[in-house]
């Protein structure tokens, strides 16, 4: 039997990661990963709302992409509802919404106490729940759109001292989850990169040029990512271009997770 002709439409696939006129809440924009997104979604043709806790650097950020700066410690409720009302004064409806807010305090588990663990879920999980809280229904009433979150292989896998970290961003990658089966139905989708180790002003000041060296040893693509580099993964979610993918973490760790730890010769890793 002869199989009919395809004739099903092509799309413009170069246009598809364009996000021209829609308006974008980023947080934690204001340094790192957060910078480097807001140029990505600004340089697609989205307006975006430039969110940090720091004035300065919403302020900075939002000046060198033309977005809009606005202050917010956005692992507060109130703070989180008002942003999102401020929204969408602003620019009448919302279309996505990208969250970089995550830090860690690196402890082994027999020194973690209730203060540090409690400091890591606020920081790597409360704001995503409060984001999905207020964002998805800014996205939902709006006619959807998308919500991008920053996971951490630490949520995917295991590492010495990374515990209260790894669990809070087990639990984001969740949260990712649950938030695209429900919030699926209203035109939101909702996904997660996970990066490995990233070269940040604060990882760089942390673990330094010797730091570096063995972690792009360490990296099949034989590199450490740069912020870009994730930015690159997050503009690809809140796009277009990944309309039909929904409830998944992207691992963007340059392949280190994929393979197994053989030593190189004289034992060197």
């Amino acid at each position: 039997m002869t199989e009919p002709l395809d004739t099903s439409p092509v799309p413009d696939y170069a246009a598809l990661h364009r996000l021209d006129g829609r308006a974008f809440v980023l947080l934690g924009a204001g340094n790192g990963i957060g910078r480097q997104t807001a140029h990505a979604l600004t340089a697609a043709g989205a307006r975006v709302l430039c969110v940090d806790i720091d004035k300065a650097r919403a302020e900075a950020v939002a000046a060198e992409t033309g977005g809009v700066p606005y202050v917010a410690d956005v692992t507060r409720r109130e703070e989180v509802r008002d942003l999102f009302a401020s929204a969408r004064r602003e620019w009448g409806s919302v279309g996505g919404l990208v969250d970089i807010v995550g830090m860690a305090r690196y402890a082994p588990l027999a020194e973690l106490d209730d203060e540090a663990w409690d400091w890591h879920f606020s920081m790597v999980l409360r704001h995503a729940w409060l984001a999905v809280r207020y964002g998805g229904e800014a996205l939902a009433d709006g006619g959807g759109g998308a919500m991008v979150f920053v996971a951490s292989v630490s949520g995917l896998t295991a590492a010495p001292l990374h515990a209260a970290y790894g669990a809070a961003k087990a639990g984001l990658v969740s949260l990712v989850r649950s938030a695209a089966v429900e919030y699926g139905p209203r035109g939101v989708r909702v996904n997660a990169v996970a990066p490995g180790v990233v070269w940040t002003p604060r990882v760089a000041a942390l673990v330094g040029d010797e730091g570096r060296e063995r972690n792009t040893r360490n990296a099949p693509l034989g590199r450490v990512a740069e912020t870009s580099d994730i930015a690159s993964a997050l503009l690809f979610f809140a796009s277009p271009l990944s309309s039909y993918v929904t409830g998944q973490t992207l691992v963007v760790d340059g392949g280190v997770g994929v393979k197994f730890p053989y030593p190189t010769i004289g034992g060197a890793r």
